[in-house]
């Protein structure tokens, strides 16, 4: 499996995320061409710079000045405009609305209503439309990312000075280890929490990775203790072949009759999940409801998504990647007094399988024999463990009876 993992010792930002990918090999010229098709009035361009005597590449964004405060819909209109691929204006869509949540909850209105400041400025929408590509590009199947370092000392933005970390950074950061913050300085900008969040799967030291390259992706500020770098390594990871990469959806429910709910999870299944469930949650304004959750593989996503928006009232889907480890698996059949029973083996190297009977079977061969289901697999698990008994007694092994 492909990695990438963000060694944030100095923070990170939308510009010094940018510099890592392109020194990490993405083609700069992708990057440009997708930000000069947003049509804005504004620049991205590349430079090897030093930070701390080390060399890096900065990613140079050029704007004008502009007082404009977007919202979520003209965020949204400038992606869709830009000449992306599906999964980068999704990625991109989702970063900024991991920034626009965190604002809604810090200022305590709606996310329709939220005015992107800062974050809505043109540099910022390079920022993170271009990281979008160059994550996509980067051809890894899974970020992982160190703990984060937000900063100390104040700052001066739209609302006046205030503490760092800045609210918005600090209410995207909930759940995610912190590091000691050494320089009085904003190490870590909402833009660059926005990101690494979005992507990473896991927060921990670096793993135990075959490195094909390092990015550095260099702050714009030079900092005198420390180099204002962030780091991007990329390698590979050797993973049993019991091991994959699938899917996960998730969408908020609180206004749909259970009977639908249920409906839908029985027509995601239908469709090819791997997995469909229903959660209990609280929602706000103490609403109780439910989340539906998905697993699947990256092919049937669409499908997926398709039968929540069109059974349910989601107005969004969330989607993850998440890694499994599954135990070897095999189909087996036993014969037993209610008939013949499908069953699959499950097993870790060098341990003894274990033995799970299909449900449709038992319960069709209890209703059939209008006995309790758990007779059936009873039956069956000893079905199983005789025919075992004997496969060993083939084998010439001993076997007490």
């Amino acid at each position: 499996m492909r990695v990438g993992y963000f060694d944030c010792f100095s923070g990170i930002s939308g510009d010094m995320t940018l510099g890592a990918l392109v020194d990490a090999g993405v083609d700069r010229r992708a990057i440009e061409q997708a930000i000069a098709s947003l049509g804005l009035p504004g620049e991205v361009s590349f430079e090897t710079v030093k930070r701390g005597g080390f060399r890096a590449t900065h990613a140079r964004v050029v704007t004008p000045h502009e007082h404009a405060h977007r919202h979520w819909h003209h965020i949204e209109a400038i992606i869709d405009k830009g000449s992306l691929s599906p999964r980068q204006k999704d990625l991109a869509k989702r970063i900024f609305m991991k920034l626009g949540e965190a604002e809604a909850r810090v200022h305590g209105v709606d996310l329709s209503k939220i005015h992107f400041h800062e974050v809505g400025a043109v540099d910022s929408i390079i920022d993170i439309v271009g990281s979008a590509v160059g994550l996509d590009l980067l051809g890894v199947d899974r970020f992982e990312a160190s703990a984060v370092p937000p900063g100390r000392g104040s700052i001066t933005a739209a609302h006046g000075r205030m503490a760092l970390p800045a609210p918005a950074t600090a209410e995207i950061l909930k759940g995610v280890p912190l590091a000691e913050s050494p320089i009085e300085m904003e190490m870590t900008t909402p833009t660059g929490a926005a990101i690494v969040t979005t992507v990473a799967e896991r927060f921990g030291p670096l793993p135990a990775l075959t490195v094909e390259a390092i990015g550095l992706g260099a702050g714009t500020r030079e900092t005198a203790d420390q180099a204002n770098i962030l780091r991007l390594f990329v390698g590979t990871i050797d993973l049993p072949a019991s091991s994959d990469r699938v899917w996960m959806l998730e969408t908020n429910l609180d206004d749909l009759p259970g009977e639908v709910v249920g409906y839908t999870t029985l027509k995601l299944m239908e469709a090819g999940a791997l997995d469909a469930f229903v959660t209990p949650i609280q929602m706000k304004k103490n609403r109780p409801g439910v989340m539906v959750s998905v697993l699947c593989d990256d092919a049937k996503i669409p499908a997926m998504e398709e039968i929540l928006f069109r059974e349910t009232t989601t107005l969004g889907v969330r989607r993850y990647p998440v890694s499994r480890h599954k135990l070897n698996r095999r189909n087996v059949e036993v014969d037993t007094a209610f008939g013949m029973i499908r069953g699959k083996l499950g097993w870790l190297e060098n341990r003894i399988p274990t033995f799970s009977p299909e449900y449709d079977d038992c319960a069709r061969a209890a209703s059939t024999a209008s006995v309790a289901l758990r007779e059936v697999y009873d039956a069956a698990h000893a079905a199983y463990a005789e025919r075992q008994r004997q496969e060993r007694e083939q084998a010439g092994e001993t076997v007490a009876k």
